[in-house]
């Protein structure tokens, strides 16, 4: 079903909208708001500021590329008030964080932070901007948190096109890494029920991001390349420690005692994987598809992470193998768990699995939402876009996972999205389902 756009919103939408009027000082802007948040969700093919201006009954695109560019209002801010909101209304008070990006393809060289870069979206290296953004799932809920571009460092180094783009003063390169750490911290300041915190080998294969989490105390679970090094636990748990250097001899440099790292080298993920006997390997199932189970062999050994030219760290873990069930085809995938040491092998699989739950947010919010459709230049326009989008797919979260009943009047209802398939490992069976929507405001 779909929007008719007429001169006003459904009642449930305009209802939802009204804690956020705060954010602007007039009433025009309110209006703008609205109306550019109803033309998110109408069925328009494109989502501009001049499609919606067209398609939707009240407005123009004049006024809504005003509201996103010139207008005083703070998308961070707008973002916080939606989440504190979620969390009281779409929670079940026990969630994981998914960290991922996307990219948009683009033309010229003018749109903030667009350049010849890898994105994972497009699969491979091209003209694009990328997004980091967060996202929340538990076993009943799932909604976006925030989002914020990647800037590539030849961007940060180059003050005329960071002024022309209106980049805030002040901003430096930041890894994807650091930005997701940044987000994250939004998230939990928020009170974003967070046990733990996914992302895919982008992620997983960035060391300090890696630290950030465990500086944070966040248990993770993150892809991992094949090529990624650890030792294996037993070995280093096992290992006698140094030995004293031998004598000096009087001739030549003095002779140091062995290393750790010299001791036990350092392995491969798939080697260290592929030596298992058969038996180490499970057959598990982590949910059910549309063509039927989906199931993989698993295993998982104890590992420590390994440091720059092989340094040993203190991070103890679980290293996860996934491959093909024998007579299939694909490929072997890897995972690196941290601070989930009471989990099972399976309960390990099927949280590392929730990541499906982001991809799913890309598709739905990029092909019903427009969020690629932004076609500014600015900093502050693509972000306040970014953050109206999360606003119209939080908005259609409440109406599905509360079955909230489509307005009877000529509007048809909202677009709604299919529904989604519980995710399925988190949190524990027997937690409290979250049934009716409270009286409760950001």
């Amino acid at each position: 079903m779909v929007i008719k756009v007429g001169p006003s919103p459904p009642a449930d939408l305009a209802a939802f909208l009204q804690p956020y009027a705060s954010l602007v000082s007039r009433g025009q802007s309110r209006h703008a708001m609205e109306r550019y948040t109803t033309g998110l969700l109408a069925d328009i093919p494109r989502k501009t500021a001049s499609d919606l201006g067209r398609g939707v009954a009240g407005t123009n695109g004049q006024r809504l590329q005003e509201f996103l560019t010139n207008t005083e209002w703070d998308s961070r801010e707008m973002d916080r008030l939606r989440v504190q909101y979620m969390v009281a209304q779409a929670s079940l008070g026990r969630g994981l964080q998914i960290i991922d990006d996307t990219g948009f393809a683009k033309k010229g060289t003018h749109s903030v932070g667009v350049a010849r870069q890898y994105s994972g979206t497009l699969g491979r290296v091209d003209n694009c901007q990328v997004l980091v953004t967060s996202h929340y799932v538990d076993g009943s809920f799932d909604w976006p948190i925030t989002a914020r571009l990647y800037l590539p460092e030849g961007w940060t180094q180059d003050q005329v096109r960071l002024s022309a783009a209106k980049v805030p003063t002040g901003t430096s390169f930041q890894t994807k890494g650091e930005i997701a750490l940044e987000l994250i911290d939004a998230g939990i300041a928020a009170a974003v029920p967070t046990e733990a915190v996914l992302a895919d080998a982008g992620y997983g294969d960035q060391p300090r991001f890696l630290d950030g989490l465990e500086t944070r105390g966040l248990p993770y679970l993150v892809g991992v390349a094949s090529s990624t090094r650890f030792r294996l636990a037993q070995d280093v748990e096992e290992d006698s420690g140094e030995q004293p250097a031998p004598p000096y001899q009087g001739q030549g440099r003095p002779r140091r005692a062995r290393r750790l790292e010299d001791r036990i080298p350092s392995r491969e993920a798939n080697a260290l994987l592929e030596e298992l006997l058969q038996d180490a390997w499970h057959a598990i199932t982590w949910r059910e598809g549309s063509k039927g189970n989906l199931t993989k062999e698993f295993t998982r050994v104890r590992v420590y992470r390994v440091g720059r030219r092989g340094k040993p760290l203190p991070t103890a873990g679980w290293l996860i193998g996934q491959r093909p069930l024998p007579g299939q085809q694909g490929e072997s995938k890897y995972c690196f768990a941290w601070g989930l040491d009471s989990r099972s092998l399976q309960d390990q699989v099927i949280l590392a699995h929730n990541r499906w739950v982001i991809e799913r947010f890309y598709q739905d919010a990029k092909g019903e939402l427009g969020l690629d459709d932004y076609e500014g230049r600015f900093w502050t326009g693509l972000h306040r876009h970014v953050a109206l989008v999360m606003m119209a797919h939080s908005f259609l979260s409440i109406r599905r996972n509360h079955c909230l009943p489509p307005q009877t009047d000529s509007t048809n209802g909202p677009r709604q999205f299919p529904s989604a398939t519980s995710v399925a490992g988190f949190p524990p069976e027997g937690s409290p389902k979250f049934s009716c929507l409270k009286e409760v405001h950001p």
